[in-house]
């Protein structure tokens, strides 16, 4: 029996863990110890090896050669934006082919490399440059017009990201970090880009052997970073299928997936549509499953799961091949928040379309499935409006940073 391990330092993933148990292999969790009374498939798994909270990628990586001193591994896989590393560097290490190399892997968590390989392979980005001399730095800065974000190569979402407006509010932040004295706070661990404004979509794609066999392309109402700094009710919908919109973000997520050499798994890419010319540029993609409940929007709207899929395409073998999903092309979008109630009492919510009430404490949060994209619109707007004045709380921005 095939061995896969997984790690996931937040709680997800169960449809992967599922189906990899489905597929016949030997399934092993590693999460965190504070982790251990979500509710994971239990009886998907045949192993549960856990770390400290705070555990370091050195940590999960001896976890995973003590596991494999038990049972040989066959198979490493990161199911968490910050695991997609370990897992990596694991594979490495235990000399497993199968999957990307850490140094691949790091062009879908470093965004310094990532916008230098997409320029380069044209693919649109905000102007961008790292921060290591301040010579080049002082160019850019006269070059390209503000206002300009400092943020983390290596972070996700929009923890420790500035927008400054002045040259002088830029050299304040890289001097704070420097005034740091930590490696992990260095000035280097960051990249300057012009702030654009404009509207975010993303593109979430299922790769098999270098193809896309299936995607949903989404737009953002409120923005995470927006959502993340002040508050409010994030919302995601699908696209019309027959728009151009649509059609452009495909040819670049292409692009983009090809650029990266991204051949077997998923993606979460973003890209953002400037109010200024029109154009889209690359926000960023990750070799993962996009957060805040994406997955089950597509699952509604075009009839295939990102964790499903990804967990068939990285369990496949010759005797059992992967077989890719029968698609529909209907519209489904998600109207998500932070509640002032450990648990909302959503029941006087009652359309018919709405399929999906999340269960999380503190969360409020609705997945409509329609068949017309202006519906999608309608609920969208009118629940949009029925949580902020019914549930709604805003939390402070955390600071999150990776080694």
């Amino acid at each position: 029996m095939k061995h896969i391990i997984c790690i996931a330092s937040e709680f997800k993933g169960n449809e992967f863990l599922e189906e990899a148990q489905a597929a016949g292999w030997h399934v092993t969790l590693l999460t965190r110890d504070d982790l251990r009374d979500s509710s994971w498939v239990w009886t998907s798994l045949n192993e549960v090896q856990f770390v400290p909270k705070d555990a370091r990628e050195e940590e999960y990586l001896r976890e995973i050669v003590n596991l494999a001193g038990r049972r040989p591994v066959d198979h490493v896989v990161g199911l968490d934006e910050f695991d997609v590393l370990p897992a990596a560097r694991a594979r490495e290490y235990l000399q497993i082919f199968k999957g990307m190399s850490r140094s691949h892997a790091l062009r879908f968590r470093d965004k310094l490399t990532m916008r230098s390989i997409a320029s380069s392979n044209k693919v649109p980005c905000p102007e961008f440059i790292g921060a290591f001399n301040a010579d080049a730095i002082n160019e850019y800065l006269d070059r390209v017009p503000a206002p300009w974000i400092v943020k983390p190569r290596t972070e996700v979402s929009a923890f420790g990201i500035r927008k400054c407006s002045t040259k002088d509010q830029v050299w304040a932040v890289l001097n704070e970090l420097d005034k740091r004295h930590t490696w992990r706070d260095h000035p280097s661990k960051y990249l300057i880009e012009r702030f654009i404004e404009g509207s975010v979509y993303h593109v979430d794609s299922v790769i098999k052997d270098g193809k896309v066999v299936a995607q949903g392309v989404n737009e953002y109402g409120t923005t995470p970073f927006n959502v993340a700094h002040g508050g409010g009710v994030f919302t995601s919908a699908t696209i019309g299928y027959g728009s151009k919109e649509r059609k452009e973000l495909v040819k670049l997520n292409k692009r983009l997936l090809e650029a990266l050499n991204h051949t077997n798994g998923v993606a979460h890419a973003e890209f953002l549509r400037s109010e200024e010319d029109g154009n889209f540029y690359l926000v960023e993609i990750a070799a993962r499953v996009g957060g805040a409940y994406i997955a089950n929007v597509h699952e509604h709207a075009c009839g295939f799961n990102l964790w499903r899929e990804w967990g068939k395409i990285e369990t496949a073998t010759e005797e059992s091949p992967y077989e890719p999903p029968k698609l529909h092309k209907d519209f489904a979008g998600i109207a998500l928040a932070l509640a002032k109630d450990e648990r909302p009492d959503t029941s006087a919510y009652d359309e018919e379309e709405i399929v999906y009430r999340v269960d999380k404490p503190r969360h409020v949060g609705l997945i409509f499935h329609t068949k017309t994209r202006k519906r999608l619109e309608e609920l969208l707007v009118t629940y949009t409006g029925r949580i902020t004045d019914d549930f709604l709380a805003v939390a402070p921005v955390k600071e999150r940073y990776d080694d």
